[in-house]
Parts: structure tokens; C-alpha cells; sequence
């Protein structure tokens, strides 16, 4: 089979990674990039899928005191457009 050379850059950090976890997976970091590439021609779409990341400490913190201000009705009204919002700051002195 005729093959082709591709050059690309990533951080090495990052390369290390993905080399792992195809390992971990059972293929070669390049028979996943051919992959991808096959799919990338056939379906002429990019898709990725993330997984949810998990918030730090801080924002954890931070997710849940905006969360008691909302269930105490420490929030700004929902406006309908950006006068409303610029009135209700006016009359909040912001």
C-alpha cells in the first residue's frame, strides 16, 4: 500500500496522551488518525465528542452559591431586550 506522510504539530503533552490511551485502546496513535481521515472523506463533517468536564474546587463553590441565590431570588429578571436590561441596571445603580 502506497502511504503518505503527515506532518502536524501538537504539544507533547498531548501527543504523549493520545498515544497512551490508543494503546490502552488497542490501535496505534496513527491507525486512529488514518481513521479519522477516512471518516472525515466519506462524511465530509467534523465531529467531536466531549465528555463533561468535572469543575474544580472553586468552581463548584462558586456553581453553588449562584445556585442559592437563584432558590432565594437573588437574580436579575429574564428581559425581553436590552433596554429592559440596561433600565434594570440603572435602577439597581450598576
Amino acid at each position: 500500500m502506497n502511504t503518505a506522510v503527515i506532518i502536524t504539530k501538537t504539544e507533547p503533552q498531548i501527543k504523549a496522551k493520545a498515544q497512551k490511551i490508543a494503546k490502552e485502546l488497542g490501535f496505534s496513535l496513527s491507525s486512529l488518525v488514518n481513521a479519522y481521515l477516512r471518516q472525515l472523506v466519506k462524511t465530509k463533517t467534523v465531529t467531536f465528542t466531549t465528555t463533561p468536564e468535572i469543575p474544580n474546587k472553586k468552581t463548584r463553590a462558586i456553581l453553588k452559591q449562584a445556585e442559592k441565590n437563584w432558590k432565594e431570588g437573588k437574580h436579575s429578571p429574564i428581559f425581553k431586550t436590552g433596554k429592559e436590561a440596561v433600565a434594570w441596571l440603572d435602577k439597581q445603580g450598576i
